[in-house]
């Protein structure tokens, strides 16, 4: 048995000698000799080198591990000579006084899993479908770190010498009994013969400790069915693995299921707990969301946009008609919904001040107006998304909050924390929780949280949008101002790129035409432009779209687009308006990701008039009394108009002659 694991040693050594030599001499010119160092190795670079092996590896990785990490070991020493020598020549050469290379204590291999292996559900199965039959195989996981626990030293052996043979030997933590320690109860030698001996003594001095983190993670609630509840699972974190993530980040996982004992507490059931002691982490909130998109879709968009060179807002309004096409006509709420998904391009000054290039979005409207229609079709949309309410959330809420969980403070992230990089809808806006509202102004403009809780002291990404939908307080009074009509602070509001009023007035003309939309939809021969429209832009090719221009465009503004936002902005500042506490800079800077976001929406990498002045209008649409526009009307019954750059044409002229700028 022995000889088998003497062999299997060497086996990995020579391929770690083989295609990991950069790696080794790194870990050997390192200067601290006391830190975990760690080698990372690709399983399919071991399959090619040898494809037994691996699958013992796989299968058996309890003992397989601890080998590859004695072979690293081994391959130091095997590398030792050969950089020393090397040392000793550049050293006298070139006069330079570098730390020799030394051997490391501490060196642990890191197995990665990628490509086609991650989508075999034997070896890569989803959290809720984690059973007893994968204990003891080399599994990946893939979900949100939900919890992160504090760092904590274990012991990690002990050494101990037996009083009959004089023989040294040592014992190391169970996991299934919480790391603790057992005393040994018989002497483990057998040769030449067994010693049987069960007295020792604990050679005191040769302690060694670890880094020891637990964090746990969910599986993500995007592949998962209607009413399905996501599945957790405590992960085990050790040495260099420790704090290289956070609650909120999106994480591969690649070690050992095992179980520990519950707490031994006096007239309960002691029950094992399932738990995963992992070999490798990676954060994967970056490779998520880069998506790539095929030419052939790519074709399709700038086809599609020479069609309409010459009426491109008529193009425009065929990409809106597709969001949300069940609920009928509210053209300015789904432009303001496609430029929220969208947003503008982030800056960062000299100093490193960032300004955020996610827009936020907030519909104020009667029941019944299709808030929480547009809020789940835009999770659609978003790669990445978290629905919410301001009351049901978790106990996270919508920031974090610390927990505690078997006798240890933990940081629970909230739904914004989960969102982060992607799109946070958060329904009844207005029923938040009170550290939520203490703590969302910061999640929302500086895109961070800053916590200090339980003595947990850092600092959380929320880069995400949100997009929030709540009722007015009682009968919307257009007298008064929103914070009013909503119970939400002005502070908070500002915090807004748009904010959108629905009421539901009486008009019997919209009635009609909305009543007819509705039974249209029940007739299937009237319905063949509803289905034209869902051949062109599917949800799956309005997401690829939203994506592409994302990622593909950065749009810079033009001298006439810079002219027109400034002349705006300059106006709304000399006059005295209900919006006052919007008439700030973060109007400006809601001006410019508007213009971005509409600039990538036209497929363009420059701000135009056009974009501006569209930009101006949804602002404008915040507002119960307009500067610029003659009749800014209530967005639930704005729609669609048949030509629209005609009727931009004479927006646009109204707008100059308000600005003073001459066409």
């Amino acid at each position: 048995m022995e000889d088998d694991d003497d062999g299997s040693k060497k086996t990995l050594s020579d391929f770690l000698t083989e295609y990991h030599s950069d790696q080794l001499q790194s870990i050997l010119h390192s200067s601290d000799h006391r830190l975990h160092y760690p080698l990372y190795v690709d399983f399919a670079e071991v399959m090619e080198h040898d494809s037994p092996l691996a699958h013992e590896i796989l299968f058996e990785p309890t003992k397989y591990l601890p080998l590859f990490d004695e072979a690293a070991k081994l391959a130091q020493e095997i590398m030792y000579e050969k950089t020393k020598k090397i040392w000793e020549n550049e050293s006298y050469k070139e006069g330079l006084e570098r730390p020799p290379p030394t051997i490391k204590e501490f060196v642990h291999v890191r197995i990665e899993i990628r490509g086609p292996m991650l989508d075999n559900p034997e070896l890569c199965p989803s959290i809720g479908r984690v059973r007893v039959k994968h204990r003891g195989v080399l599994l990946t996981l893939k979900g949100t770190v939900i919890r992160s626990g504090s760092i904590k030293m274990i012991e990690g052996e002990r050494e101990y010498e037996c009083r009959k043979c004089k023989k040294r030997f040592k014992v190391h933590p169970e996991l299934e009994s919480r790391n603790s320690i057992p005393k040994p109860i018989f002497c483990p030698f057998q040769k030449p013969k067994f010693c049987e001996s069960t007295s020792f003594q604990l050679l005191e001095g040769n302690k060694v400790c670890h880094d020891y983190q637990e964090i746990k993670i969910q599986e993500s609630t995007q592949v998962l069915g209607v009413g399905a509840i996501p599945r957790s699972i405590p992960v085990i974190l050790q040495d260099d693995l420790v704090d290289i993530v956070k609650a909120g980040d999106d994480v591969i996982v690649t070690g050992v299921l095992t179980a520990k004992w519950s707490p031994d507490l006096k007239d309960v059931r002691c029950d094992l707990e399932p738990v995963f002691v992992a070999n490798y982490v990676r954060r994967i909130n970056e490779i998520k969301l880069d998506i790539e998109i095929p030419d052939d879709v790519i074709q399709k968009f700038e086809n599609f946009w020479s069609d309409f060179k010459d009426t491109p807002l008529k193009g425009r309004n065929a990409i809106l008609r597709a969001i949300c096409p069940q609920v009928y006509g509210l053209f300015t709420v789904k432009l303001a919904v496609t430029l929220t998904l969208i947003g503008g391009v982030q800056h960062v000054d000299g100093s490193g001040t960032k300004v955020r290039g996610e827009s936020h979005l907030l519909l104020v409207g009667d029941p019944g107006t299709g808030k929480s229609q547009f809020l789940k079709f835009a999770a659609k949309l978003s790669k990445r998304s978290v629905i919410t309410t301001g009351l049901g959330s978790t106990s996270a809420g919508l920031t974090v909050t610390a927990v505690k969980d078997g006798g240890e403070w933990m940081l629970e992230a909230g739904a914004l924390v989960l969102a982060d990089g992607g799109l946070c809808c958060i329904d009844e806006f207005d029923s938040m929780r009170e550290h939520d509202r203490a703590t969302i102004h910061e999640a929302m403009e500086q895109q961070t949280i800053s916590i200090a809780k339980a003595g947990l002291v850092t600092t959380l990404s929320t880069k995400t949008i949100v997009f929030g939908a709540t009722n007015p307080k009682g009968q919307y009074d257009p007298n008064q101002s929103l914070s009013v009509n909503t119970t939400l602070s002005g502070p908070l509001i500002s915090r807004f790129d748009i904010v959108l009023v629905l009421l539901d007035t009486k008009n019997p003309e919209w009635d009609k035409v909305v009543s007819d939309h509705i039974l249209d939809q029940a007739e299937s021969e009237k319905n063949k432009c509803h289905e034209d429209l869902d051949k062109m832009w599917p949800l799956s090719t309005l997401r690829s779209y939203i994506h592409f221009v994302k990622g593909y465009f950065r749009p810079t503004l033009s001298k006439e687009a810079e002219n027109v936002i400034s002349r705006y902005y300059q106006l709304q500042r000399s006059i005295a308006t209900e919006n006052a506490a919007r008439t700030t800079v973060r109007m400006l800077e809601s001006l410019i990701r508007l213009a971005q976001a509409h600039a990538r929406l036209m497929f363009r990498n420059e701000v135009t008039r056009l974009d501006a002045i569209t930009a101006i209008l949804c602002i404008e649409s915040s507002m119960t009394t307009s500067a610029i526009v003659d009749s800014v009307g209530n967005a639930l019954h704005s729609n669609f108009t048949h030509d629209p750059d005609q009727e931009y044409a004479k927006q646009e002229k109204q707008i100059l002659e308000k600005l003073k700028i001459s066409g």
